[in-house]
């Protein structure tokens, strides 16, 4: 600096303070800029934050609705539901799945089938974190073990929950059908919101029918979780409502009945209450346990079942389609009546076969020898199959398809049984349209003895036999007694929609009804031996129908084709007479006779359920049965 210059202090501490101005301003600024962020974060963004902080440790669970309960009409319980602990895998919550298999292998009895089974579910289409299920029915020590190890098993949880349970599976199983796990298809068509969280649906029968009132509605909870997913506590909770208990008219009683008689054979059992069209007993014989398919069958035991030559998953009852042969008379002759086919005086000469002409095909009765002379009384209670040939001929068979159709053969008239089948009514454009063949005289004749093509479900032959103990009156067959709570079920059934059979003259309906007590009670009735020393007055029908061959795909075998062969024995009846309170239908494959082998059967029934079984008769189950084996009778 040359002499005589000064350095200027003050300016220096001017530019100075200004310096320090404009950065304390600058640092004001930023901490003002902090603390309004910070407001905003705190105060004005608070419940933003606090719910997005939230849902790191607050998951929202639903809550399955406990199933509905089914009860018989005595309130015996049927279907309930029963906690089972399992062990189930969320996917989501897991690194390395396989690692986590392995593991749980160490700890658990998991077989190969297990596996198989996860990982089909693994790959199917499912919710998000939906937990799949590994192993059922956990024992103490297994649920222990895994309660020690939990901590080093993300993503796995030891899980109670109701399953399905039917204690009296082996009787019930046709009737009532199973729940099963939901697969892909169902989760597809199903609710998603009210589904949440259940693992089970309906698969047939009546668990698939009124599905929508057993299921209930879903519930759900708030639950506090860590960070590895599990439970904590639960914030809050929303019940789901149960689903509805069901009450049917089925009696567990008669339905042991039902199997008890059929016990070692082949065959099917209906019983209806013809004033209600209540569904008594619906047996199916030999049946299965639909415990297996709850929670999951496994393939040796499903292979068993479905490989089995006396197919016990196959419902005969619903889904049995027979030709109902001589069971299908007393209807026939209520056609033949109210068409003027014929008449109660008209006789027939039977030598033993029918012919169109003198060179034509003869159409043989089952008596060789004939009836000689029969009207219709005695052509209904002996079974001449020749008087029914002339009939069906007389009436052509628009006229008997027109008829057999108001009875309800040719469709499903249940209005709650899953799964029937409709068997098969012919006609001439049936047989056109099906087989491309125009209909024959012949064909006529075979149907005038339940034969030829006609097919029938032993449902709808207890059906047709219930409309004449009715008199024509139409109550359509069902399940459903009750829904606890609901006193109008027509919002639960389907609308009933068979008229009456109004026949020109009512007096036909008691011609036939005392043709058929004939059967049970007259001197020359087919099924007299086993209507012997009754207490009341029974109506029935006997019938055969015939098996001819084996199919393509069987294997022969001498014993048991010989066996196989052999008639389908029928037998259709209700009781008492003149206030029905039963009708039934029978059908034992490769039974032989009707009168000797399904007739004796049905008269267990009846005594069964109106003298043991009715109000003050107690419940002797079996007593009835056992006299079965003494009572034999003609064909």
């Amino acid at each position: 600096m040359p002499w005589g210059e000064f350095k200027n202090i003050a300016a220096e501490r001017r530019l100075f303070q200004r310096r320090t101005l404009v950065m304390l301003i600058f640092v004001m600024l930023l901490m003002g800029a902090l603390i309004a962020r910070l407001y905003q974060l705190q105060v004005v963004e608070h419940e933003i934050y606090t719910t997005l902080s939230d849902k790191n440790r607050v998951q929202v669970q639903s809550v399955p609705p406990p199933r509905g309960l089914v009860y018989d009409r005595n309130r015996v319980l049927l279907a309930e539901n029963r906690p089972v602990f399992s062990v189930t895998l969320v996917p989501e919550r897991i690194t390395d799945m396989s690692a986590t298999l392995a593991r749980l292998q160490t700890i658990l009895s998991i077989s190969d089938e297990d596996l198989e089974r996860f990982q089909r579910r693994l790959k199917e289409r499912r919710r998000p974190f939906q937990e799949l299920p590994l192993r059922y029915d956990l024992n103490e020590e297994e649920i222990a073990r895994l309660a020690v190890l939990r901590h080093e098993l993300p993503g796995v949880e030891v899980q109670a929950e109701l399953v399905r349970y039917y204690p009296y599976s082996e009787f019930t199983a046709h009737a009532l059908g199973f729940v099963g796990r939901i697969n892909q298809s169902e989760l597809q068509r199903i609710d998603p919101v009210n589904y949440a969280g259940t693992n089970y649906i309906g698969k047939s029968g009546i668990e698939r029918f009124y599905e929508q009132q057993l299921h209930g509605k879903v519930g759900y909870q708030h639950v506090e979780t860590n960070a590895r997913g599990r439970t904590l506590r639960v914030l809050e909770r929303k019940n789901p409502v149960p689903g509805e208990n069901i009450q049917l008219h089925l009696d567990l009683r008669l339905q042991k009945l039902a199997h008890k008689l059929l016990d070692g054979r082949r065959g099917a059992i209906v019983a209806i209450e013809p004033a209600t069209g209540g569904i008594l007993a619906l047996a199916s014989v030999p049946g299965f346990d639909a415990n297996q398919f709850v929670t999951g069958i496994s393939v040796e035991d499903y292979r068993e079942l479905s490989e089995s030559r006396d197919k016990p998953l196959f419902n005969r009852a619903l889904r049995g389609q027979y030709p109902p042969g001589s069971t299908l008379k007393p209807m026939l002759a209520i056609a033949a009546l109210d068409s003027g086919a014929t008449n109660h005086t008209r006789r027939v000469w039977d030598p033993g076969y029918f012919q169109f002409n003198s060179s034509g095909r003869r159409y043989r009765d089952w008596k060789r020898s004939g009836h000689g002379w029969v009207d219709l009384n005695l052509a209904i209670t002996q079974s001449c199959d020749v008087y029914f040939y002339e009939i069906a001929v007389d009436m052509g068979v628009d006229t008997i398809h027109h008829y057999l159709s108001r009875f309800g053969f040719g469709e499903d008239a249940a209005l709650d049984v899953a799964g029937a089948l409709s068997g098969l009514l012919p006609s001439k454009e049936w047989k056109q349209g099906a087989r491309q063949e125009p209909w024959y005289p012949g064909d006529t004749v075979n149907l005038g003895i339940g034969q030829g093509f006609m097919l029938a479900t032993p449902l709808q032959l207890a059906t047709a036999t219930a409309l004449i103990a009715d008199r024509g009156y139409w109550v359509e067959p069902r399940l459903l007694k009750s829904i606890d709570g609901n006193n109008d079920l027509t919002s639960f059934l389907p609308e009933q929609n068979h008229a009456p059979l109004t026949l020109k003259n009512p007096d036909n309906w008691e011609f036939v009804v005392e043709a058929m007590a004939d059967v049970m009670h007259g001197a020359r009735g087919t099924a007299r031996a086993a209507g012997a020393n009754a207490s009341y007055r029974m109506a029935g029908k006997t019938g055969t129908a015939q098996v001819f061959s084996l199919a393509e795909d069987e294997e022969y075998d001498a014993e048991e084709v010989k066996e196989r062969l052999r008639d389908h024995a029928l037998f259709v009846g209700f009781a008492p007479v003149d206030n029905p309170q039963i009708a039934v239908s029978v059908i034992v494959e490769n039974g032989g006779g009707g009168s000797s082998t399904a007739a004796p059967m049905a008269r267990a029934l009846f005594d069964a359920w109106l003298l043991e079984f009715g109000e003050g008769g107690g419940d002797r189950d079996g007593s009835a049965a056992a006299d079965i084996a003494n009572v034999e009778g003609p064909r």
